[in-house]
């Protein structure tokens, strides 16, 4: 009966959102997401999840990359200088950029230097009324060492602003195309502060987007419609709604059943039946990511690094690879893909040697091995599809040389929140580029400012490596700035924080009329000139 009554639900949605989509000319469009965003401002979001819901459908940047590349072009900002010494960027900013009209907000103006103030300043200075919204971590600005690194944020005049910098970044204008550089409406910003609701700022979003936030059910689904006033072009389709579907497997079936467009993250072992699917076409990239175990440095008896180097032994990745993805990714033996200019090929990795793990343990002083636990992740990312299977493999390993693992999960947002915290002792995460630099990988991900920020997740503060890659930061010179990563990633392999496990191919699936979708090779799922023939 309960069946019955679930299908006959089914059909009336299915039959609702049919009529729905005809009476808009069928311009819904339905993309089936993997988890639940953490906030709707990507200022103080850190995932892709988060991102694909705010950054890239609400807000705009003063630069941006160029659809499909990592190749940087005007946005807010419709040209840029730089100083000659390299420290003073200046952007002059568009003009009849117009922000969202929502349920809960209207606008008197137009965007202007204002705004860039407002939203740059609420991450750069403590005594900004925002500041503290929502935690006041910016776990990006922060682990990028942004608030060291700028000097000033002046507006020259409604359209024109001034960064200086305390020393050149080479790395800082890419940075700038990030999603937490997002601006914000400082009009809106005062309105809520006027009725002490600051905090829904970043989760009652208004941008300049090509698409207007319109609702969230959390944990089922958010709706947004098209920004027919967007300055880059008003989009081909008239709503967006993201399914909210963790399970790939359920992701493909409602592919299958027309009842998503577009599904991210599909499972290795559903490709090959998608690639011989009528009504679905499969679209795949090299993936800029890197999937990892990181351990906790900071907690015994992760705080020694042959117990690391351990557990790099035991762990036997190429047959996660085999398992998990299927052959859709390559073992990973540095923290950055070998798609990176960078990438240090002669680094030597960890052979699986569960014996002479067993060793390394004894030297440790744990020749019986230790408990611990292992976070597993919640949601398919593209560089790991399957965090549970992925986490029962690891277990098992690890159980052969003594160590008796205890895997444990939280929901997508609280496990980010607790592991940033450093609340764990070993878990399972990864990254997908954010602009193409090593500096995104390398400082972020393990700098010791990123301790600080929450993006280090070993919790791992190594002064020789800190200081080669901070060095790398202030020389424009390719050659030389490779040099340094280059050392780095032999320091990084050495003192083993993490277990690298795989780089990825991307894959996205979708119907066959949809049109005009790009892989990103960023991660980003953009829609703004997707159509539906």
């Amino acid at each position: 009966m309960k069946l019955s009554t679930l299908l006959t639900s089914a059909i009336l949605v299915s039959t609702l959102v049919s009529c729905n989509a005809k009476k808009s000319n069928k311009k819904t469009f339905v993309y089936c997401s993997e988890g639940s965003p953490t906030a709707f401002n990507p200022q103080v979001t850190s995932d892709g999840t988060s991102n694909n819901a705010s950054a890239h459908t609400v807000y705009n940047r003063l630069v941006e990359f160029k659809r499909g590349t990592t190749e940087i072009g005007p946005a807010l900002a419709e040209s840029y200088t730089i100083s000659d010494d390299k420290k003073t960027y200046t952007f002059n900013l568009r003009k009849g950029v117009k922000f969202h009209t929502t349920k809960f907000f209207t606008p008197t103006r137009e965007f202007n230097a204002d705004d860039v103030m407002f939203s740059f300043n609420r991450m750069y200075k403590k005594n900004h009324s925002f500041h503290k919204v929502s935690g006041g971590t910016y776990e990006y600005f922060n682990g990028m060492g942004m608030s060291s690194l700028i000097k000033d944020i002046v507006k020259v005049n409604d359209y024109q602003i001034k960064i200086i910098l305390n020393q050149p970044e080479a790395p800082f204008l890419a940075n700038m195309a990030m999603s937490f550089m997002s601006v914000l409406s400082a009009e809106y910003g005062a309105n809520l502060e006027k009725a002490n609701k600051k905090e829904e700022i970043d989760n009652y979003p208004v941008g300049t987007g090509p698409f207007v936030y319109q609702s969230y059910q959390k944990d089922n689904v958010i709706k947004y419609k098209a920004n027919k006033s967007f300055f880059n072009g008003a989009p081909k389709i008239n709503k967006l709604v993201f399914s909210i579907t963790p399970d790939s497997s359920v992701r493909y079936q409602k592919l299958k059943a027309g009842e998503c467009h577009l599904i991210i993250e599909p499972s290795p072992s559903d490709l090959d039946a998608m690639k011989t699917a009528e009504n679905i076409k499969l679209q795949t990239g090299a993936g800029l990511n890197v999937g990892y175990l990181a351990m906790n440095t900071e907690k015994a008896p992760f705080n020694n690094t042959d117990v690391r180097k351990a557990i790099n032994m035991a762990l036997n990745r190429g047959s996660y690879i085999d398992a998990i993805y299927l052959g859709h990714a390559k073992v990973a033996k540095n923290p950055l893909p070998p798609t990176i200019w960078s990438y240090n090929d002669a680094v030597s990795d960890y052979n699986f040697n569960p014996e002479k793990a067993k060793a390394l343990l004894a030297k440790a002083g744990y020749k019986d091995g230790f408990e611990t636990t292992l976070w597993t992740l919640p949601v398919s990312r593209p560089y790991n599809p399957n965090g549970k299977k992925m986490g029962e493999l690891m277990q098992a390993d690890l159980a052969k040389i003594g160590i008796k693992v205890k895997l444990v999960s939280y929901d997508w947002p609280t496990y980010l929140k607790k592991s940033s915290q450093g609340e764990h002792q070993m878990l399972q995460l990864g990254w997908s580029g954010d602009n193409g630099d090593p500096d995104n990988f390398l400082h972020i991900l393990l700098g010791c400012q990123g301790v600080k920020a929450g993006s280090n997740y070993a919790r791992w503060c190594n002064k020789d490596f800190d200081s080669l890659v901070n060095k790398a930061k202030l020389i424009t010179d390719k050659t030389e700035r490779s040099a340094l990563y280059k050392k780095a990633q032999i320091i990084f392999k050495d003192m083993a924080p993490w277990v690298t496990i795989a780089h990825s191919t991307i894959f996205r699936a979708m119907a066959k009329n949809v049109e005009g979708y790009i892989i990103d090779p960023l991660g980003g799922d953009m829609f703004d000139k997707v159509d539906l023939k």
